[in-house]
């Protein structure tokens, strides 16, 4: 199976600490990188952890808040020095996208390549990107300025063909993209062999969503429905409700209570408030809810797996 993870660069929230860096991360499949978030200190982070900013094509914003989104301009202006010449799509808010060109026209003032934003603004979740890889679907959370989660679907990918098949029934390789995609074969003598007997299912499709920073809403536990990683807001623990309330986010037993009604394969909790000395409360409060608990870590990679073999 292809690998498709989540790398962690910064999980905490509001301003960087000597514990954590605020929020990034990337996402990878088959060596495609996919950023989102774009806190303070993340050009760094991607050197730290061995990514190579060049091979960013598509960054996602979730809102306009500071702690992610402050390392945005700066990282733009290293790529402009670097001498990049592909373009590059940043996805925002659409109420961050005037804010962000003023900035990019004043510090980033040489770049050899184009800088696409494209703007977000929707009321119900809305695909806003796809490629070869992932669609991107964006839901509005709850928080105090418009804020967005992300699903990452991957594609279908085609069938696998039996290689015993290929020599058995004399299969020429141009006939092999034809038979992934479902397509019989017939044999030089007439014989119609069914794509059925020449190959085996597809990987089942895993996706990831990222869901920070917001107020509960199980309104989305439809969409996410089995989703195989789910990061999720976890800023206070258990017992510090009205905190979270009043600055709209939520606690680790609230994302776990989403991840059950979701039936997620694994939780991965973030965006964690520096009031607590550890996170020793937010993974023990989660569990009580729901098993498949992880806490993020500046450094971490999980690999998504499907939900039923994980």
């Amino acid at each position: 199976m292809v690998e498709f993870t989540v790398t962690i660069l910064g999980c905490g929230s509001a301003k960087p600490t000597l514990r954590h860096h605020t929020s990034s991360q990337i996402v990878s499949r088959l060596g495609k990188l996919y950023m989102i978030d774009c806190g303070e200190g993340t050009q760094t982070q991607l050197m730290r952890y061995g990514f190579h900013p060049g091979q960013l094509e598509n960054i996602f914003i979730s809102h306009a808040h500071g702690d992610h989104c402050f390392g945005l301009v700066g990282l733009l202006s290293s790529l402009s020095l670097d001498k990049r010449t592909t373009d590059i799509n940043i996805h925002v808010p659409a109420d961050f996208v005037e804010i962000l060109k003023a900035q990019i026209d004043f510090f980033v003032t040489h770049a050899e390549f184009s800088i696409r934003i494209h703007p977000i603004d929707c009321q119900e979740p809305t695909l806003i990107f796809s490629d070869l890889h992932f669609d991107v679907t964006a839901f509005p959370l709850e928080h105090r300025v418009p804020c967005y989660g992300f699903l990452f679907r991957e594609k279908q990918g085609s069938r696998h063909i039996i290689p015993e098949c290929i020599e058995k029934y004399g299969i020429p390789r141009p006939e092999i993209d034809r038979i992934r995609g479902g397509g019989d074969f017939t044999t030089a003598d007439g014989r119609v062999i069914p794509n059925e007997v020449l190959t085996t299912p597809p990987d089942p499709v895993r996706s990831y969503a990222y869901v920070s920073d917001t107020r509960p809403v199980m309104q989305y536990a439809e969409l996410l429905q089995g989703v195989d990683l789910l990061y999720h807001d976890a800023t206070y623990c258990e017992g510090d409700e009205e905190l979270a309330y009043k600055y709209d986010h939520s606690t680790a037993s609230q994302a776990a209570e989403f991840a059950k009604a979701c039936n997620a394969g694994k939780l991965l909790l973030g965006h964690f408030s520096s009031r607590y000395e550890t996170e020793d409360c937010f993974l023990e409060c989660a569990t009580r809810y729901f098993p498949n608990v992880l806490l993020a870590d500046e450094g971490v990679t999980v690999r998504i797996v499907d939900k039923k073999n994980g």
